[in-house]
């Protein structure tokens, strides 16, 4: 199994005509993932021909047509996609997500990075109202290897399925633990996103991975700033049964920088990486000083379990 997202995932591209959109569907089809439309009012009616590279997946370099549709609502009828991944630019993003919720897609992939907060916070709360999940914004989506791959994570860096399941604020973390641990393989691999306010928390994902039968340990990767990991903490001490291995991103920043996500700030010793460790090494989660360290952790753990 997997979380979220599976092979029968029928996923609809907005902003798939353009130079991003273009280029990430290409990706997503020769990683398998199943996309049935795109979405562009000015292109409705087109038909895009995606060239998938040789030997992508099981796809054998055959190209792929993707019909465009004016509306979100169109393309669900038309094609029954229930997951959008957004690549619209971020005065459009608002709409562009209430539109999915609107047509009653259930999952929403939010790319788009430079969303203002505040349209942030509205188009959350109306996609959450509906029963809309959304992963982002500003998030590098989320694959469950050899079923599907809806975002921008690299395809290659984990081709094999296996049974650990990931949650990252960082993109760049998520790549580096999967490709570590790419021998080992994942259930799912999940991007959340690091602004200040987003759809999916690492304790959606905790609960999730927690209830997925084929998920045997979690990752979790947090940074500075917020208290999304010391929460994360509270409800793996109450909730998780699953062995959880985490590591925590900014243990050198300066205070009351903002280090790479707008997200992480921190203030005084609210948010530090140090607090962060404190509070989940408090909950049982074995934390690494280094992403190379937290895999070995998660490999030692996993042997440990299988005596």
């Amino acid at each position: 199994m997997a979380i979220f997202l599976s092979k029968e995932s029928k996923v609809l591209v907005q902003g798939m005509t353009g130079s991003e959109g273009m280029k990430h569907t290409r990706r997503m089809l020769a990683s398998g993932t199943d996309i049935v439309a795109g979405v562009n009012p000015r292109k409705a009616g087109h038909v895009i021909d995606f060239d998938v590279p040789q030997g992508a997946s099981d796809l054998g370099g055959t190209p792929i047509a993707v019909p465009v549709f004016g509306t979100v609502r169109d393309a669900v009828e038309a094609t029954g996609a229930d997951v959008t991944v957004v690549f619209v630019p971020p005065p459009f993003a608002k709409a562009a997500v209430i539109e999915a919720a609107d047509a009653g897609i259930g999952l929403a992939v939010v790319i788009t990075e430079g969303i203002p907060v505040h349209d942030a916070v509205a188009f959350l709360a109306y996609a959450a109202a509906r029963g809309t999940c959304v992963i982002g914004p500003n998030c590098p989506g989320l694959i469950s290897p050899g079923q599907s791959n809806a975002g921008i994570i690299p395809a290659d860096i984990a081709t094999k399925p296996g049974r650990i399941g990931l949650v990252s604020k960082s993109g760049t973390l998520t790549y580096q633990l999967m490709y570590e641990l790419r021998e080992t393989g994942f259930s799912s691999a999940v991007g959340i996103g690091g602004d200040p306010v987003v759809g999916t928390t690492h304790i959606d994902c905790l609960a999730a991975f927690e209830e997925d039968p084929d998920t045997e340990l979690i990752v979790l990767i947090g940074e500075i700033g917020g208290d999304a990991e010391e929460r994360a903490a509270a409800y793996i001490a109450d909730h998780v049964t699953k062995p959880v291995v985490g590591y925590i991103a900014g243990f050198t920043a300066p205070e009351g920088k903002t280090m790479g996500h707008a997200g992480a700030i921190v203030s005084g010793s609210s948010g530090t990486a140090d607090a962060k460790k404190l509070a989940l090494e408090a909950a049982g989660v074995r934390v690494g000083a280094t992403p190379t360290e937290t895999s070995r952790l998660v490999l030692a753990r996993l042997a440990e379990a299988h005596g």
